[in-house]
């Protein structure tokens, strides 16, 4: 904040800027305040350091507003700075750095990451991001936040994802918030089965999100309070009905892609060759792909289950050039002495120098290293899911693809060439990893024969 020399105070320029794109008119002092609760706001979110949206952020920081015993003047103007904020900024964001950027460049939350936004264009507003009605009028509970460090504590433990533990983190924080100030052993099962109904009533959400709700809050529960949900957990889960998969023709994959090149385009018909899904196929190493079994090994896919698959023979020269390359950038990778690349569970202790071997390397590599956001040590990690998922988008719109088009759909589409080409169902099964062949079936249902090639009376 800027202060003249009579003692005016005058809001900063990226203030200023966030205030006349939210398209509010107000004058310097009450300015500067607004720029005083956005910064105050911004550097909280920063520490809590859970990858939280905008909603969810706002709503914590109300809350600990709240209950720092802040007057409701004071309140009152918080809740209009985060208004306009929410209005003035757009692209929320929680991105890993770059591993070389100056020290001065980025500000990072405690887990390693770096929160971005923008300010929009003048003129461009947004509905307000607001999370109404999801917290409660008394605040969270009083233990919450050692509640949440428990949860972390709780699901590292148990060797989850990063994901998994920024979706479980963030389900439980709203959760929490919606539930009052209550203390441990009045939380219970009334809570959740009120917080549920709120998301399927107020929020309609679908029943695939609610299920994954409850299951963070049985986790948390069961690993933090140390007690179960009883009756809940049998008769809460959202009845998710049967939905088709999105299929290509044959024709449409082929068209589809023909407009994909380099990396991407590799890995996006490796997708579909072997029927990987998106992540499996981004954690590739290079001791998983065997050239002379023709075969692929997928460890810890879904479940945390191995499986084998087949190496597309119209693929091996493809990936045997990309193999030169990324032999390339491993040695310049040991000429720099960086660090190792990630290496699941123990095995870093166990075998120290493995991260830096050949065969560990990832197959499909970031260009430039990043932070690794539990050990804070620059690595290179695999390319980011987006990179796919952009490339995914621009060449169905090219190939003019009308279908909701993504990586998973050419994994459906893989399964739904193979049984019309006449595999039988469960080497179908095993090739997707599936637990039960009930969830194979539904590519049956997808299929042009037996049921779909029936003439249509119409046609007669």
């Amino acid at each position: 904040m800027e202060q003249t020399a009579s003692g005016e105070l005058k809001p900063k320029e990226a203030v200023r800027r966030i205030i006349m794109a939210a398209g509010v008119e107000v004058p310097d002092r009450e300015a500067y305040w607004l720029g005083f609760h956005m910064e105050r706001f911004v550097k909280h979110a920063r520490e809590l350091g859970e990858l939280l949206d905008l909603p969810v952020c706002a709503e914590a920081y109300r809350a600990f507003c709240r209950s720092g015993g802040m007057p409701d003047w004071q309140f009152a103007q918080l809740e209009q700075a985060l208004t306009v904020f929410a209005r003035g900024t757009e692209r929320w964001q929680w991105v890993r750095p770059k591993a070389d950027a100056a020290p001065g460049q980025v500000s990072l939350s405690p887990g390693g990451w770096q929160l971005r936004y923008r300010i929009k264009a003048s003129g461009l507003h947004a509905a307000v991001v607001s999370a109404a009605g999801m917290v409660s009028a008394g605040g969270p509970p009083p233990e919450m936040e050692a509640w949440i460090a428990a949860l972390r504590r709780a699901i590292r433990l148990n060797h989850y994802s990063v994901r998994t533990e920024q979706t479980y983190l963030e389900h439980v924080r709203r959760f929490l918030l919606f539930t009052g100030p209550v203390v441990a052993e009045e939380l219970g099962e009334e809570h959740v089965k009120r917080y549920l109904e709120h998301l399927a009533l107020q929020l309609r959400l679908s029943a695939s999100s609610q299920n994954q709700s409850f299951s963070a809050l049985l986790y948390f529960f069961t690993r933090v309070l140390g007690r179960r949900l009883g009756s809940l957990e049998d008769t809460v889960r959202a009845h998710r009905g049967r939905r088709l998969p999105e299929v290509l023709g044959r024709e449409e994959v082929r068209r589809f892609l023909a407009l994909t090149e380099g990396t991407s385009g590799l890995m996006l018909r490796l997708i579909y060759g072997a029927g990987l899904r998106l992540m499996e196929c981004l954690r590739l190493r290079v001791k998983d792909i065997d050239f002379e079994r023709g075969q692929l090994m997928i460890r810890d896919g879904k479940g945390g289950k191995d499986r084998a698959v087949m190496l597309p023979e119209a693929l091996r020269s493809g990936l045997r050039d990309h193999f030169e390359r990324l032999r390339v950038l491993w040695e310049q990778d040991r000429r720099a002495e960086a660090d190792g690349v990630w290496l699941p569970d123990a095995l870093e202790k166990k075998y120290p120098g493995a991260g830096k071997e050949w065969g560990w390397q990832w197959v499909f590599p970031a260009k430039g290293l990043s932070i690794d956001p539990r050990s804070g040590r620059a690595r290179r990690h695999h390319v980011h899911d987006n990179t796919l998922h952009k490339a995914v988008k621009v060449a169905a719109q090219r190939a003019g693809i009308a279908k909701p088009m993504s990586c998973h759909t050419l994994r459906h589409s893989f399964a739904t060439h193979l049984l019309e080409g006449g595999t039988d169902i469960r080497t179908v099964q095993d090739l997707l990893g599936h637990s039960s062949v009930e969830t194979t079936q539904i590519y049956t249902h997808v299929m042009r024969t037996p049921g779909l090639g029936v003439r249509s009376p119409l046609d007669a």
